[in-house]
């Protein structure tokens, strides 16, 4: 049985109504008295009732989506996918910006107090252990980000289209490599540095450690004004999305580094500003938008009942073009898939 808000204001201390304005970030409630409730209801795994569940006879189905940002196109094609199937399928969507820079609890469990189901999105900064918790309450699913136990996961291939990226640009003779991203535990970042690592390895090349930058164009910026005041100390870099590699080949270009004569850079989603840079950038294609539409689809399936996959993972595609080595007008190749 789902704890109330009275069990909640018996753990704190307090009233039910100072549970709910701290519930609600309301600014009269003291930071310390706030943390008191929130961690009363983490220990109660307390989510709020939505209202809509409070009217007799509602067939309205309300899907919720977290996503950390969205900036720049990925983010829109994962809540394009999401809401557009959501549509189809009679759902009203709510989205949650959870912005890193705050503390995201109180906004989760008032959206889960306000949905019938929730969709976790990418590198959210939500903790797993919050995600378990609200979802006790209500079917959840999470996407392209780390597992969360009992919960089905939707992914992109990673680790075996970064393992063929890396021994393409192995191929053309790279020796020095480098990955760019933040390679947390359990996220999709992770798995495409496994496989560039994979590849060194198999190479018999020195693995090194993820340049560990936030994967947006101001950090691409950054990091290749790094490079060149190293002198460039690698001859390749693969990037963890398609966003700060053509921040960095731009950047290069005006340091008057020769891309990729002197440094190869790939990337990955095939956002479409990657086929008008020059030169082209190579890089993988995952289905974004069919993410976000299998969230939706799966959290329609679970409200009614019906089982759906622990994990379900959607192929990926290297896309050759220029900024790797090869030639203009190669032709595109699909990566080999995994059982």
């Amino acid at each position: 049985m789902l704890a109330t808000i009275y069990e909640v204001a018996r753990r704190a201390g307090v009233s039910t109504a100072t549970v709910s304005r701290a519930l609600r970030d309301d600014p009269r409630i003291t930071a310390s008295t706030r943390e008191k409730v929130l961690q009363a209801a983490d220990d109660l795994h307390y989510v709020p009732k939505a209202a809509a569940q409070a009217l007799a006879g509602s067939v309205t189905r309300s899907l919720g989506m977290v996503l950390p940002h969205l900036r720049g196109s990925y983010y829109a094609e994962l809540a394009v996918g999401f809401e557009s199937r959501a549509s189809e399928l009679d759902c009203s969507v709510l989205l949650l910006r959870a912005d890193p820079a705050a503390d995201s609890r109180s906004a989760v469990r008032r959206l889960a107090g306000q949905v019938d189901a929730l969709a976790f999105m990418a590198r959210s900064v939500v903790s797993d252990d919050l995600i378990a918790k609200v979802g006790k309450g209500r079917p959840t699913v999470t996407v392209a980000r780390g597992r969360v136990t009992g919960h089905p996961a939707i992914y992109a291939e990673s680790e075996a289209p970064a393992h063929a990226l890396t021994t393409h640009l192995i191929e053309h003779g790279r020796r020095r490599l480098a990955f760019v991203g933040p390679a947390g535990d359990g996220s999709d970042i992770a798995a495409r540095y496994e496989g560039f690592s994979r590849a060194l390895i198999e190479a018999g090349l020195e693995v090194r450690p993820s340049i560990d930058v936030e994967l947006d164009e101001d950090a691409g910026r950054r990091l290749a004004h790094k490079l060149h005041d190293e002198g460039l100390p690698y001859d390749a870099l693969v990037c963890g999305n398609d966003e700060v590699a053509a921040a960095v080949v731009f950047e290069l270009q005006e340091l008057g580094v020769d891309v990729p004569a002197r440094i190869a850079v790939v990337g990955w989603d095939d956002i479409r500003v990657s086929r008008y840079l020059r030169p082209g950038l190579t890089t993988v294609r995952q289905p974004v938008t069919q993410l976000g539409a299998t969230a939706a689809e799966f959290l329609h399936r679970m409200l009614s009942g019906d089982a759906v996959e622990d994990v379900t993972v959607l192929p990926a595609d290297l896309v050759h073009r220029q900024s790797c080595g090869c030639p203009k007008g190669s032709p595109l190749t699909t990566t080999p898939r995994t059982e």
